[in-house]
């Protein structure tokens, strides 16, 4: 497979990614991802953000998340976001230490 086809490929995945999460499973929420994976959605507009910035396009990370997420991360808050558990929120610290540390 050349580098081009490959490339359509990877991003054509990302593409199904960010619609399953952000259209098919809204129900699916960032913190079980994260407690689960390591990653949640939040994770992937960095990973974009950090992208764009490493091809000289300036992006802030609110930037990054609307686009991302097709919406203002407020909207998506209020739209799709539940409360989290004690048990949620402790095995939160534990994932996001492991995963992320201080890049948030």
């Amino acid at each position: 497979m050349d580098d081009q086809t490959r490339i359509e490929l990877e991003a054509a995945a990302f593409r199904r990614l960010r619609q399953h999460l952000m259209e098919d499973r809204t129900d699916v929420q960032n913190i079980d991802m994260m407690n689960l994976t390591g990653f949640c959605r939040n994770c992937l507009s960095r990973w974009y953000q950090e992208a764009a910035e490493a091809r000289g396009i300036e992006m802030g990370k609110e930037e990054a998340r609307e686009i991302f997420y097709g919406m203002p991360m407020a909207e998506w808050k209020a739209n799709y976001q539940t409360d989290a558990t004690d048990t949620q929120k402790e095995a939160f610290k534990t994932a996001f230490a492991e995963n992320v540390g201080e890049k948030s």
